[in-house]
């Protein structure tokens, strides 16, 4: 059978996990990248071993041999770029968050369903083999109603007033920043293991470090910040370090959770805990083989990730025997595997049910992520606007 022909957009970061995760699964191709510039295109080609590069992404769309885009541009770009995706035809799985505002997610998730395209966007958390067998736990109501959710998602790559990236700044990164980044994360993560939305918040955001010194040459994500001595500018920044976010989801269950960019030590530590009418459950990311189980009338417990203990329905997310851990690639690789694995079997977007966030979960990100920041900024409560799009509820 003939490969899936891929098309990347985006060489930082997150551009070749996507390729990496993509060329794993054996029955797709990377045939192209675009990014700024042919100069920078070229190299970046040649580097990741990928036989087409374009200086513009719009001579990629016209590729007629790619049937997919992956977009993994910077935010601001997002709305645009899947929009012009979307009306060439091609299928399109994009970074998170899906566009800047509501109104654009909207509109993606409409011109989306109009095309008949297949769209996904990228929360891999939801794909990792322990939360797929946790929320086979919370539906067969194994630990029990759930009665609250809580937790953080804790990062320390921004401590520092010398740490900088393109992400500080609201034209390229949006309004909110922590939320939109690793916020949208959590609450997708949590939606999915509970099958519970978010329908109303109240939300504290604050900038830790309110000026920062921007190294007269870029940064990397997670990258070394360090510069010489006098090779910075000072930056006023005005979108969010930190933030904490009460939680009301559509049963009435109650939830909180932090997220941080500057806390000392957390590189990556998504977790939460889903406390039960019977047991709890506490899953941290960065011991992602690993679930908490705890009890109040005998021992607790810790599952470890095992296909042998696994409920049928999240077997085929875990893909070697007990022991053999599987982490962040192998999330990233679910989330691949599933996607194409929609494309390969010819199912079609409007009937059929995926096992991967779609734009409706992404439109719905970008609605919590609005009354998070209208909460903030009226010191109230704030409901979750209507993710109902064209009589299609996301």
């Amino acid at each position: 059978m003939e490969k899936i022909k891929v098309g990347m957009i985006g060489t930082g970061f997150i551009g070749p996990t996507h390729i990496e995760a993509v060329r794993r699964l054996g029955f797709v191709e990377v045939v192209a990248l675009a990014a700024h510039g042919q100069k920078s295109a070229d190299r970046k080609a040649a580097e990741l071993h990928i036989p087409k590069a374009y200086g513009d992404y719009r001579d990629m769309l016209r590729d007629s041999d790619i049937d997919v885009v992956h977009n993994c541009a910077p935010n601001h770009l997002h709305f645009t770029m899947n929009k012009e995706i979307i009306l060439a035809g091609k299928h399109v799985l994009s970074e998170k968050p899906l566009a800047m505002s509501s109104e654009e997610s909207a509109e993606l998730l409409a011109l989306a369903k109009k095309h008949g395209v297949v769209h996904g966007v990228n929360f891999n958390y939801r794909q990792y083999p322990i939360v797929n067998q946790l929320a086979a736990m919370i539906k067969r109501e194994e630990l029990g109603k759930v009665n609250l959710v809580h937790g953080s998602y804790l990062q320390d790559w921004l401590l520092y007033d010398t740490d900088f990236n393109w992400r500080l700044d609201p034209k390229a990164g949006g309004k909110t920043r922590a939320i939109a980044d690793i916020g949208s994360h959590w609450c997708d993560t949590v939606q999915y293991v509970t099958g519970n939305k978010i329908v109303e918040v109240f939300a504290d955001l604050a900038t830790v470090i309110p000026v920062r010194k921007k190294p007269k040459q870029n940064g990397s994500t997670f990258g070394s910040q360090e510069a010489a001595e006098g090779s910075y500018e000072e930056v006023k920044i005005n979108t969010e370090d930190y933030a904490s976010v009460l939680l009301r989801f559509e049963d009435g269950t109650r939830g909180v959770f932090t997220v941080s960019q500057v806390s000392a030590g957390r590189k990556n530590r998504l977790s939460f805990e889903i406390d039960c009418s019977k047991s709890s459950a506490f899953w941290n990311q960065e011991e992602p083989e690993k679930l908490w189980i705890g009890h109040r009338d005998k021992s607790n417990e810790l599952l470890l990730a095992d296909p042998a203990l696994f409920a049928p329905e999240a077997r085929s997310s875990i893909h070697h025997p007990g022991g053999h851990n599987e982490g962040w690639p192998d999330g990233m690789k679910n989330m691949m595997l599933n996607f194409y694995s929609f494309i390969r079997e010819g199912k079609d977007p409007l009937k059929d049910t995926p096992h991967f966030a779609t734009f409706e979960d992404g439109h719905r990100s970008m609605c919590i992520i609005d009354a998070i920041l209208e909460s903030h900024q009226t010191g109230k409560w704030a409901k979750v606007g209507s993710t109902q799009v064209q009589g299609v509820e996301a």
